[in-house]
């Protein structure tokens, strides 16, 4: 493979996975603040859906073109400015795996409301609140990532 495929794929997964964050996370919030457990139900299906599809292969494709492309090119992977990323990604993983679980259970909390014609109960708003801090630091990580990959700071 080209160093310009590699790059291109690389990139792309990257914008997958910094686009779906946000979106997913943009129409959490907007769907929960209407505490209506139908419309929280159908957003936060579209979001498992989202993750599953977007999220899971671009986070799989990252260090698989990640490698390659380093490879390619003769960037250490244990050493300055990859590692620091290589890090960074272990951190977005912590963070991205149990707000999958989250998502999924806040689903099917608002669709058990929803088919019991009941508000969202206090176990949706816990977990929405655990899922809504979980956001940060994995945004601001995968942000990080993206200032490394594009200025490769001598580290």
């Amino acid at each position: 493979m080209t160093y310009e495929l590699l790059r291109f794929l690389h990139v792309l997964g990257a914008t997958v996975l910094l686009g779906t964050g946000a979106g997913i996370a943009f129409f959490m919030v907007v769907s929960n603040r209407s505490r209506d457990p139908a419309l929280v139900a159908h957003v936060a299906g579209i979001v498992v859906l989202a993750d599953t599809v977007f999220t899971a292969t671009a986070a799989i494709a990252q260090p698989i073109t990640g490698y390659l492309l380093a490879r390619e090119v003769g960037w250490p992977l244990l050493g300055g400015w990859v590692a620091v990323s290589l890090g960074l990604y272990v951190v977005v993983g912590a963070f991205w795996l149990p707000v999958v679980w989250m998502q999924v259970r806040m689903r099917n909390l608002a669709v058990a409301a929803r088919d019991a014609g009941e508000e969202l109960p206090a176990a949706y708003h816990k977990l929405y609140r655990v899922w809504f801090a979980f956001g940060f630091p994995a945004f601001f990580a995968v942000l990080a990532i993206v200032w490394l990959m594009l200025t490769k700071p001598a580290i």
